[in-house]
């Protein structure tokens, strides 16, 4: 029962600092904010290994890749204005995931800062907020 008990608290620990590190922002913020980094790229997020998740937007459309590159989510992108889109979803290879064809997510970039962008984003009820960062080719 005390191995439980700590192994309890450690994935706590783990799971409190995965959220601090997606909160925490280092250095000045882009003033205005840069959303049109938004349009076009590869990302990637804060202590996620490449082979857990990547993102790709070309031509308004975002596919998010998951299990080393095996699987992805397919979403087509509508921009309301330069920091507002929608993310639809079109396309998805894993029947088990939870995010279904049709769901639309709504985004809004708050902050950026170089390569990084925070990003809140909701779907129905549901809300969380994202930090991608961009890589530079």
């Amino acid at each position: 029962m005390k191995h439980l008990k700590i192994g309890a608290a450690a994935l706590l620990m783990v799971v409190s600092s995965q959220a601090k590190s997606q909160k925490t922002a280092v250095g000045k913020l882009d003033q205005p904010v840069n959303c049109k980094n938004i349009r076009e790229g590869k990302f990637l997020r804060p202590n996620y290994p490449e082979g857990i998740w990547y993102m790709t937007i070309k031509n308004n459309v975002q596919t998010e890749y998951f299990n080393n590159g095996k699987d992805y989510i397919k979403s087509t992108l509508v921009f309301v204005d330069d920091c507002n889109y929608k993310a639809i979803v079109l396309e998805k290879s894993d029947k088990n995931d939870p995010v279904q064809i049709g769901d639309v997510f709504n985004n809004q970039i708050v902050e950026t800062q170089d390569n990084l962008l925070r990003v809140q984003s909701r779907m129905e009820k549901n809300k969380f907020e994202l930090i991608y960062v961009k890589v530079k080719k």
